[in-house]
């Protein structure tokens, strides 16, 4: 797994968005046009609304280390590195449908498709056996940043995580390995507790509390 990649292709992006303001003027363009289950804090909307961005990017590589690190601890990089690498290529191989992207609009599209790709996963895990694969809910996150992109293309990029686990699904062993399932099934809440308390940025989750100014500022989604 390469996120030294994921972490330069951000640097770089943090970079132009330092050199052109690209992705500010969209967001002061659209922070009055915002789902009204957004809260958003009266003043310094914009700097509120790209350090959640940039929360949000940096999470990527990070969540991808640590569930690598616990993965391999308990024997099952193999049976995981088929997730990890498709949540590295929306990185490194991004599709199509963000051709005309840059900057750190295209970063912020991408770390969308690599969070809600877990968070697909994830779901699916629930939907079969009643608890996630893995340890971090960014369900709140996610439907900011959802609104951010805007409607349709937000859209667009939900389905395409659709189809990719439909045939991650069809295709791999992720989900029904018996390495994996009798690792999955003798997990308790003590052992993730464990591996989490190894990883701040998974017990983290993005809480999205700032403090602009000396004043706390907070988004949230009801």
């Amino acid at each position: 797994m390469d996120t030294v990649t994921i972490r330069l292709a951000i640097s770089s992006a943090k970079l132009h968005e330092k050199a052109t303001g690209e992705l500010a003027s969209q967001l002061a363009l659209k922070a009055n046009q915002l789902h009204h289950s957004i809260e958003l804090p009266p003043q310094h909307i914009v700097p509120v609304l790209l350090n959640f961005i940039l929360r949000y990017v940096d999470h990527v590589p990070e969540f991808m280390e640590a569930v690598e690190a616990i993965a391999d601890e308990a024997g099952l990089g193999d049976y995981l590195e088929p997730i990890l690498a498709i949540t590295q290529e929306f990185f490194v191989q991004p599709p199509e449908l963000l051709n005309g992207h840059e900057g750190l609009n295209a970063i912020m599209v991408e770390a969308y498709l690599a969070h809600r790709f877990i968070e697909e996963i994830n779901d699916r895990f629930v939907s079969r056996y009643g608890s996630t694969l893995m340890p971090m809910d960014m369900t709140r996150s996610n439907l900011i940043i959802h609104h951010l992109i805007g409607e349709p293309f937000a859209n667009q990029l939900d389905e395409a995580i659709h189809l990719i686990v439909d045939h991650l699904e069809q295709q791999e062993d992720v989900f029904s390995s018996a390495p994996f399932l009798r690792f999955f099934n003798s997990a308790d809440d003590q052992d993730w507790s464990d591996r989490l308390n190894q990883w701040p940025c998974l017990v983290d989750m993005l809480s999205l509390n700032f403090s602009l100014n000396k004043i706390a500022s907070r988004i949230v989604v009801h």
